[in-house]
């Protein structure tokens, strides 16, 4: 018994923070931001709003589009890098948002991977036969852990949420198919946040020394990520038997547009497969997967049967490639 999809959307706030804007901000400009990552503008929540909201509004959605009453929700996983507090979990305060009262839950935290990793571990649940439905939620505010004066990072990324509902595959061949996940910790140093956590508890140093924000070797997470999320693509339809051509859509974390180009030329994917959206969003970390996975399904492209691979790499090192065979009409 698979576990698949059976309800997907997606919130971003109102506000939008344009390259134009960043131009009066910090040391920058459209041409030098839209040429190094493909991005035009982020959305911003508003400063006195958490994670949760964003996780809500989303979640709420995918419970209207599927006619589920919250009280029938068995579990959720919440994937974000961006807490509304250390605790309790965001997981609980979406649950209590939501009055899903007769589920459990709690976060999932990969950085620009955690959808990737949250929806493979909950479909663990509906293939074993324990659960039902499961919510899973990719959100995140980045817009909290920026310093807009370093250029190298508030560039890239933005708010955003996405959601989906996970049920059991009423019908053979449809769902979730495989997966392959990956960490490797001496990564870490690259992608990174070093205040905030029990070796670094927030203090007036830590705080003077920019340690809340986040830190980045862009040069080597580009090379890293190239090269491993080409190998995973590779390696699941390998495993599974199949070819590029039987993959419809190619649906990768949105970190940077040349990062997605470079991997859709080496797997010799067309720009009809390759999915990119970042130029409106930039990267929202445990959104992009299901942002624009949802966009996607909304502009009428995913038709049942299609065959997807979602697919990630972010902090930890972590990274994977997710393939699903669309149920959804």
């Amino acid at each position: 018994m698979r576990a698949r999809i059976t309800g997907i959307d997606h919130f971003v706030p109102e506000d939008k923070l344009t390259n134009y804007d960043l131009e009066q901000m910090v040391d920058t400009d459209d041409e030098w931001i839209y040429t190094r990552t493909g991005i035009r503008e982020r959305r911003v929540l508003d400063k006195d709003k958490g994670v949760s909201y964003m996780a809500v509004k989303a979640a709420k959605k995918v419970l209207e589009q599927t006619d589920t009453h919250p009280d029938e929700l068995d579990l959720i996983i919440m994937a974000t890098t961006t807490f509304d507090m250390m605790f309790p979990s965001t997981a609980t305060i979406v649950q209590n948002e939501l009055n899903a009262k007769n589920c459990w839950g709690y976060d999932l935290v990969a950085g620009c991977s955690g959808f990737l990793f949250a929806i493979s571990t909950a479909s663990q649940f509906i293939e074993t036969g324990k659960h039902k439905k499961v919510m899973v939620i990719g959100a995140d505010k980045m817009s909290s852990i920026m310093n807009y004066k370093d250029r190298n990072t508030c560039i890239i990324f933005g708010d955003g949420a996405g959601a989906v509902l996970l049920e059991p595959s009423g019908e053979d061949g449809y769902g979730i198919e495989d997966y392959l996940n990956h960490i490797d910790g001496s990564g870490g140093q690259y992608l990174y946040m070093p205040g905030g956590g029990s070796l670094h508890p927030p203090t007036h140093e830590t705080i003077d020394k920019g340690m809340h924000f986040v830190h980045q070797d862009g040069r080597t997470l580009f090379k890293n990520a190239v090269i491993e999320m080409t190998k995973t693509f590779r390696d699941i339809i390998e495993k599974n038997n199949l070819k590029t051509d039987d993959i419809k859509f190619f649906i990768p974390h949105q970190a940077n547009a040349r990062i997605i180009t470079a991997v859709a030329e080496k797997l010799g994917l067309t720009e009809d497969q390759a999915i990119i959206n970042i130029e409106k969003y930039g990267n929202t970390t445990a959104g992009t997967i299901p942002i624009a996975m949802s966009e996607v399904y909304q502009d009428g492209k995913l038709q049942k049967g299609d065959r997807i691979i979602l697919s990630a790499f972010g902090t930890g090192f972590a990274w994977g490639s997710l393939l699903l065979r669309w149920s959804m009409d």
